[in-house]
């Protein structure tokens, strides 16, 4: 009996070694998730940020894309009534 009791002696010290360190691993491994919970939510703010910007990137060139229809087709109306003043003028010259 007293050759289990010291292999039990030995063996606690061990075993109370493996539980510290499978701790410590259990520690660094929860401090480690927290760590990327936080970088996730953190990308997925900037996610956001970044769709929202894109949305509004998106429209203004929707608006500026109609703008420059817009001022095109004023410029051909501009260009027409330009050339039937210049015909008149070399009418009145001719």
């Amino acid at each position: 009996m007293s050759s289990a009791a010291a292999i039990q002696d030995h063996e606690l010290p061990i075993a109370a070694d493996d539980f510290s360190a499978l701790e410590q691993r259990v520690l660094r491994a929860v401090e480690l998730l927290k760590s990327e919970r936080t970088a996730r939510a953190a990308a997925e703010h900037r996610i956001e940020e970044l769709e929202f910007k894109v949305l509004e990137l998106k429209e203004q060139n929707d608006n500026s894309t109609a703008q420059i229809e817009a001022l095109e087709k004023e410029r051909v109306t501009v260009r027409g009534r330009v050339e039937r003043l210049l015909k008149q003028l070399d009418e009145i010259s001719g």
